[in-house]
């Protein structure tokens, strides 16, 4: 007779073949049984033809239970849990025949072979159907030798004791590693030695140090984290270990909301992975360098934070990107083969303003271009298109193309782009991201082509993925941000540069001349709190003091709010910022309003207008406020106070300030008395409509767009 036994660790998904199986096994005469996560109910099988085991679900042994929980692969939990069983370690001892029936009972079938290597061991139903045949038939040959049989038990024994070495191991390093060994100078400094040891395998360093290093980090000491790493790296020689253990630290650091202590080895590392394979395989050093810009321009440093290495250092924190070879190729000039044409003389200018961001800047853009007879104007939002939306989402295939010359997916984007180009006389594009991107991955023939680049792109990679020699005209709103943008992207400076201009953002400001309520004088206002630069948390300081001293001051918060599930640095900031507000909104100091429609009726209820934010190109928001009549208060943008351009720059001195002490002590004075208030007031909003207003505004834009035209 033919011993059969069949592990199941999967439900089969043909159970009839299964059972027709069985049935010719037991004509065969084989004695089957099987055992796993199914009974003889759910298969249906007849006692007579095989003998089910369901094995536990949870099992009773605690030991089990903890050496299950230590085990996250589904095949070893099934091996240990069948294992356990006596009727499975009998059967097995007996077997002629062992057979996986799927993917996750092969780990098992592999073990019981080793216990019992006399047995045939074989992967699925068919295979099983052919040995029993076989064995009745008395065809069947032995599969191992008595020498294998004795190496298959000695294996189980040197298995089994690395297996409790490698146990007893993990729990020690988990003891190890804990915060108050790595906190200590004793235990930073065994570490930093135990990761460069000599002599170690580069799989065992590469793993030893990315978990020291992780849990340096989360023990507060990022200078040990930093330092084992360098104790690592430097004993690792392949370029792509290096790469990937730098580049695994720098995103788990990333992802507990941390500027990676490694960021610039990281990048370093990846680039160096890119400039090796730039000359053979160009399309996988473009990968490499798409993951290293990833990886330098990730939200969590520059826009989940109140700073940004970014702001604080740019030529430091550029230094590997401009060093490597491959950033150097994406950057490289493609130019244009004819220079744009001038405007028509006999019909008017085909104008195409195209988006893929927030079209809220060009409301008054459209309006005015749609109306002019000289225009004939398209709009073009490319998530509206279907044939663009899905290129917009692949900033890796910008890169490739630009690295490589060549690509699919630039095929695509000129097949898309081309008969818009072939149209237009002029193509503006706001926002500096993809689609900015796209557009000159296509030489655009004599169609005049104008971009305009806000704030967020200049912290991105997107400026790092636009060939600036097919751009004719660049568009700042400010001339800290143009300064600043500059300074970070070389090709605004070279020979093929753009003509940069600087055009305040298009705004209707004549709409908020409404009459101030009497009580909005003690009301501070601040528009926009979903992001971490708008720091909303440096006007509730203001607010404190002001309330120190009088408790009629209150703020209100209009929009929307931050996402904490955008990084775990905005969700941090968020849980204090949400402690404040659950400290002052009870009492009514504060007051949140969420989205509104009408902005210009909410403001007749604001008497100051804060700007509290670390970065802004121009904010809209505080000159709509100042253009109501509310006090404007301007913290000096952090990320641009020590540049020679700025916020005292752009706004009247009187307006700016650098402490929450100082924006008290100017509500104060100008809050003192409602003439007082009012006259501040009168001032900023004349200020502000006569040096921002579309009326005033739109002739710069006519100027750009429609050079020589007069109205």
């Amino acid at each position: 007779m033919t011993k059969v036994l069949i592990v199941v660790g999967e439900r089969p998904q043909q159970v009839s073949v299964l059972r027709d199986a069985l049935r010719r096994f037991r004509d065969q005469g084989a004695s089957i049984g099987v055992v796993g996560d199914v009974d003889a109910e759910n298969l249906g099988l007849d006692p007579a033809v095989a003998e089910v085991r369901t094995l536990p679900a949870e099992p009773v042994d605690p030991k089990l239970r903890r050496a299950l929980a230590r085990t996250p692969q589904p095949s070893r939990a099934l091996w240990l849990r069948a294992w356990a069983d006596p009727w499975v370690r009998r059967r097995t001892r007996t077997a002629d025949v062992l057979v996986a029936l799927d993917p996750t009972a092969v780990h098992t079938v592999w073990e019981m072979a080793q216990r019992q290597p006399r047995a045939d061991a074989c992967n699925g139903i068919g295979a099983a159907g052919r040995i029993v045949r076989a064995r009745h038939e008395g065809t069947h040959r032995v599969t191992r030798r008595p020498a294998e049989q004795l190496s298959a038990r000695a294996g189980i024994a040197v298995r089994g004791a690395r297996r409790a070495a490698v146990t007893g191991a993990r729990e020690s390093l988990e003891a190890a590693m804990a915060p108050a060994v790595l906190r200590s100078r004793v235990g930073g400094r065994f570490w930093r030695s135990a990761v460069a040891a000599p002599g170690l395998p580069e799989r065992v360093r590469v793993a030893l140090a990315y978990r020291v290093h992780l849990r340096s980090v989360q023990a507060g000491r990022p200078g040990l984290a930093a330092a084992t790493t360098a104790a690592a790296a430097g004993r690792v020689g392949g370029r792509k270990s290096r790469a990937d253990l730098l580049t695994r630290e720098a995103a788990d650091e990333l992802a507990l909301g941390h500027v990676p202590v490694c960021l610039p080895e990281a990048v370093a590392a990846e680039l160096a992975l890119a400039d090796e394979f730039l000359a053979r395989q160009p399309a996988r050093a473009a990968k490499s360098l798409h993951k290293a810009l990833r990886l330098l321009f990730h939200r969590v440093p520059h826009f989940d934070q109140l700073s940004s290495p970014l702001a604080e250092r740019p030529a430091e924190f550029l230094a590997p990107l401009r060093a490597s070879a491959a950033a150097r190729a994406l950057a490289t000039p493609r130019g244009r083969a004819t220079a744009a044409a001038r405007p028509p003389a006999d019909r008017p200018l085909r104008l195409l303003v195209m988006t893929n961001g927030n079209a809220h800047f060009l409301r008054e853009i459209r309006q005015r271009y749609a109306e002019a007879p000289e225009v004939e104007l398209r709009y073009l939002h490319l998530a509206d298109d279907e044939v663009a939306a899905p290129l917009t989402h692949n900033p890796g295939g910008i890169v490739e193309h630009l690295v490589t010359g060549r690509s699919e997916y630039g095929n695509r984007v000129e097949e898309w782009l081309r008969p818009h180009l072939d149209w237009a006389d002029t193509l503006f594009v706001d926002w500096c991201v993809a689609a900015a991107g796209m557009t000159t991955l296509v030489d655009p023939g004599n169609t005049r082509i104008v971009m305009r680049l806000h704030s967020f792109e200049a912290f991105s990679f997107w400026p790092h993925l636009i060939d600036f020699s097919r751009v004719d005209d660049l568009v700042f709103v400010s001339d800290h941000l143009r300064d600043f943008t500059r300074q970070v992207v070389p090709a605004l400076t070279g020979e093929q540069a753009p003509a940069l201009h600087v055009i305040p953002n298009a705004m209707d400001l004549r709409s908020f001349d409404r009459p101030k309520d009497p009580a909005a004088r003690f009301t501070l206002g601040l528009i926009g709190t979903s992001t971490v630069a708008k720091d909303p948390r440096w006007t509730i300081e203001v607010l404190r003091r002001l309330r120190a001293e009088d408790d009629r001051y209150r703020l209100l918060l209009i929009g929307g709010g931050l996402d904490p599930t955008a990084s775990e640095s905005v969700r941090q900031y968020q849980q204090a910022l949400s402690a404040d507000l659950a400290e002052l909104e009870p009492s009514g100091a504060v007051t949140r309003i969420g989205h509104v429609d009408d902005v210009p009726e909410v403001l007749r209820g604001v008497g100051v207008i804060v700007s509290s934010s670390v970065r802004e190109s121009f904010h809209c928001a505080l000159v709509e406020g100042a253009a109501s009549g509310a006090v404007p208060v301007v913290r000096d943008w952090p990320f641009f106070a020590r540049s020679a351009t700025g916020a005292r720059t752009l706004f009247p001195a009187d307006w700016v300030v650098e402490t929450p002490e100082e924006a008290a002590a100017r509500i104060r004075a100008a809050t003192a008395r409602e003439d007082v208030w009012r006259a501040e007031g009168a001032s900023a909003a004349a200020t502000a409509t006569k040096t921002w207003d579309w009326s005033v505004v739109r002739h710069d834009f006519d100027e750009l767009l429609l050079p020589g035209h007069q109205g």
